[in-house]
């Protein structure tokens, strides 16, 4: 891609009430959507956000029905798409350091790869967290389920209320929302690491798991690491990849904190320990402890473990957590694409009440869009209330796919303007370049392709791609006029 195609940011007017947006460094694009936000976001809280954006229900629920399928070389799967989700997050992390920026990876494309750029990566995001939305507000309906309490309340108002309830979280402030993610953080993390010590002393001890001894009798006694072979571990490397979905959030994070240059790199550094001991590890411990085969698809496997101990009331809890997990979740997705639709209606390729802001700054118009969305889940939950998480669940798997697809490409085109002389690269970076982006973007492409070996549900997802691209197409037709007389309007006020 030459330098010439690459396009700066179009900043345009706001809204009333918007402040000026802060000068950008030297050689970066301003974008009038980081104006007006708040820097109320802590150390704390953007460090505990990137651990749960790294911790989900992909571990805590979905890592059951995978290591059934694919046995113990899971824990090789979330070291492999875990190695590719920190390269992710490490070229964000310089990428912030050259200019932080609420419209995060969005805010680059349009930098980096032009207009066009931003629309399709913010849009794909977009389809990614209102998609996961509804997958979530699903999953807490179900969840809730779990206890009698609740049964005889209707699946999809369980989901509606979830969904009152965490956009009205989202409209107070952005500080309410790092203190909640903070404290759902700390209790999936607290949950993991009882469990993990629970593990390693029943490991250690010898002690018996509902008759099974653990050690490594429990992995080359069932057919070692491959039991079911290479392709099921291929197959489930797209729920991995669904699993690590949100560590992309500390670069939106990172426009509302006051002191970006030094909270994002600790944050960005300690994704990938957190990855090998939460992920990894916890799958590893699981497979020592159980055989492969014990462990089934909708129940967490740290459940299945804890029952066969007689652990009383294991369920309750581990379903607390996963609904903690899950209310995580939805509340990061109405954060994040809040502030990256306000960074795209600002250049026109989003309507334009997505750019407003309310009296404790917040873009509630973008949210609002998100959470109207995600009411369309509430209505799936009415009419197909056994199928709407997966209906939802696999089209998010290709936002994503996107979104660190897009982040690889603005990142390469970076480091190029950067040994061009256009900019300097801060002391934080990505290792490798161009070589680490490629081979990322390869193995992301390579995760789609590989999709189509899931007939049941895989293939129908790849299907779904010539469908969005149309749409995607037929979107730019509609918007680009407004998005050239928005830049002709800013090239005259300069």
């Amino acid at each position: 891609m030459s330098n010439d195609v690459v396009q700066d940011a179009i900043p345009s007017q706001s809204g009333g009430g918007d402040q000026v947006a802060p000068p950008p460094p030297h050689g970066a694009a301003a974008d009038a959507g980081d104006a007006g936000y708040s820097k109320d976001l802590k150390a704390r809280h953007i460090n505990m956000i990137a651990i749960g954006g790294a911790i989900g229900t992909g571990l805590f629920l979905g890592a059951g029905g995978r290591l059934a399928s694919a046995g113990p070389a899971l824990a090789i799967a979330y070291a492999v798409c875990g190695l590719f989700a920190f390269f992710v997050v490490k070229a964000l992390g310089e990428l912030v350091l050259h200019r932080p920026s609420s419209g995060s990876f969005v805010s680059y494309a349009r930098e980096f790869l032009g207009e066009k750029g931003a629309y399709v990566a913010g849009w794909m995001y977009f389809l990614n967290w209102s998609t996961t939305g509804i997958a979530d507000i699903t999953a807490i309906a179900l969840y809730t389920h779990y206890w009698s309490f609740f049964t005889d309340i209707p699946q999809w108002v369980l989901a509606l209320i979830a969904l009152a309830v965490v956009l009205a979280i989202n409209m107070i402030s952005v500080k309410i929302f790092g203190e909640l993610e903070f404290w759902f953080a700390v209790i999936k993390v607290a949950a993991l690491v009882v469990f993990m010590v629970i593990g390693i002393v029943l490991l250690a001890t010898q002690h018996p798991v509902g008759g099974d001894t653990p050690g490594l009798g429990q992995i080359t006694d069932h057919g070692g690491v491959f039991p079911t072979g290479l392709m099921p571990v291929i197959i489930v490397m797209q729920g991995v990849v669904f699993a690590y979905s949100s560590v992309e959030l500390v670069g939106v994070t990172a426009g509302e904190t006051a002191e970006p240059e030094k909270v994002v790199p600790k944050a960005v550094n300690a994704i990938m320990w957190r990855v090998g001991l939460f992920y990894v590890g916890s799958v590893l411990l699981l497979a020592l402890l159980l055989p492969w085969d014990k462990y089934q698809d909708g129940q967490s496997p740290f459940v299945t473990v804890l029952s066969k101990l007689g652990v009383d009331g294991a369920g309750d809890v581990m379903n607390l957590v996963v609904l903690t997990a899950a209310m995580s979740s939805l509340n990061s997705g109405l954060y994040s694409t809040g502030r990256i639709l306000r960074s795209m209606a600002m250049a026109g390729t989003a309507p334009k009440f997505t750019a407003r802001m309310n009296a404790s700054q917040v873009p509630y118009g973008g949210i609002l869009l998100t959470s109207a969305v995600c009411v369309i889940g509430v209505g799936l939950n009415y009419v197909v209330p056994g199928k709407a998480f997966e209906i939802v669940l696999n089209i998010a798997a290709l936002g994503i796919v996107s979104t660190w697809c897009t982040i690889m490409l603005c990142h390469w085109v970076f480091v190029r303007r950067a040994k061009a002389g256009l900019i300097e690269r801060p002391s934080f970076q990505l290792p490798g370049s161009p070589v680490t982006e490629w081979v990322t973007i390869a193995f992301l492409i390579g995760v789609v392709a590989l999709m189509w070996n899931d007939p049941d549900v895989g293939r129908k997802t790849v299907m779904l791609v010539p469908l969005i691209a149309a749409a995607l197409v037929g979107g730019w037709f509609a918007v680009r006029g407004r998005v050239r007389a928005l830049a002709a309007e800013d090239q005259l006020k300069r």
